[in-house]
């Protein structure tokens, strides 16, 4: 079934008090979507799955790092379904892979996907060979990018940047900016898509988890014009705002900001945040705000994209 569209964002009153009270910040919670731990993820498989099994597939294949969500939610996925799943797991920081880990890794297992562990910059060949092992064996493969992020897949997120601007509108009371992490580039071009399919130009910014501004700018402008094509609509590169000051010493490696982050959400507003996505892009947040950023009065929306499974294995945050 579709995931049904979450609230348009449930006030941190706490949070904002904490901050001086002048921005009024909520959050939408798309970590309670459904599938096993929810995510993000699970608003791009409901199109993509759909595909597999339109296309007769009987096996999902898909790629991420050794403790990513989209392979959860892949995973999950394939379960209720009946698929198999088969996920070519990447090691970006040397050394972080063990196979006694637990969060995601753990879960891959209990979920029924079978795994192969890559080094940095293997994927590609290692889901090519894949794809023609499982053919020979007589299966029906399909192959979804890692993130879910194709022009398909972000239509999840243009789904659900309509009901946001819908819902505000009703409410007469519009979000002046949104904040969401940008990292494979699939929710931050379906966002975008969606709010300017609306003629909504509330600014976007994406806080970088893994890339430099420049490079991940280029990479969202590419998957933009991709989904806004599918709309009859352009996408002007103005639209792509990328803040990477939170990416710290590389993908998935704690930064103070993000500890601070990730215990100011659970501390002042009882939500749990991972520290690979959401702690660093809740730390952008938190940045954009202490700089004045944005007007007083300002109502933010902070996109939670899910990822708590894999706070059990990194526990950023000292007890």
């Amino acid at each position: 079934a579709s995931p049904k569209p979450a609230p348009r964002g449930e006030p941190m009153p706490r949070l904002s008090k904490e901050l001086g009270g002048a921005v009024e910040l909520f959050v939408k919670r798309d970590d309670l979507l459904p599938l096993a731990g929810g995510g993000s993820k699970t608003r791009k498989l409901d199109y993509l799955v759909q595909q597999a099994l339109d296309s007769g597939a009987d096996t999902l294949v898909t790629c991420g790092a050794v403790q990513s969500n989209h392979c959860r939610l892949t995973a999950s996925a394939a379960a209720r379904e009946g698929l198999g799943c088969h996920l070519v797991l990447e090691e970006r920081v040397a050394g972080s892979y063990s196979p006694e880990a637990g969060g995601n890794n753990y879960v891959f297992g209990l979920l029924g996907a079978k795994t192969q562990v890559v080094p940095l910059g293997g994927v590609d060949a290692a889901v090519a060979a894949l794809m023609e092992e499982l053919k020979a064996a007589g299966a029906t493969p399909y192959y979804i990018p890692g993130g879910g992020s194709n022009a398909l897949g972000a239509l999840g997120y243009a789904r659900a940047a309509i009901s946001v601007v819908e819902e505000a509108r009703k409410a007469g009371r519009p979000f002046d900016a949104v904040v969401l992490c940008s990292g494979s580039g699939g929710t931050h071009a379906g966002m975008l898509t969606g709010m300017r399919a609306c003629g909504d130009q509330t600014k976007v910014y994406g806080v970088s988890v893994r890339f430099d501004a420049a490079k991940q700018k280029s990479r969202i402008e590419a998957q933009y014009k991709e989904c806004a094509k599918l709309f009859g609509n352009e996408a002007p590169e103005e639209d792509v705002v990328i803040i990477d000051s939170q990416v710290g010493p590389g993908y998935s490696l704690p930064t103070p900001e993000m500890r601070s982050a990730v215990e100011a959400f659970a501390k002042l507003e009882g939500i749990l945040l991972d520290p690979v996505y959401t702690g660093k892009g809740a730390a952008g947040l938190l940045q954009l705000v202490r700089e004045g950023a944005f007007q007083p009065g300002a109502r933010v929306l902070f996109l939670h994209t899910g990822g708590a499974p894999s706070l059990f294995h990194y526990q950023p945050v000292p007890e």
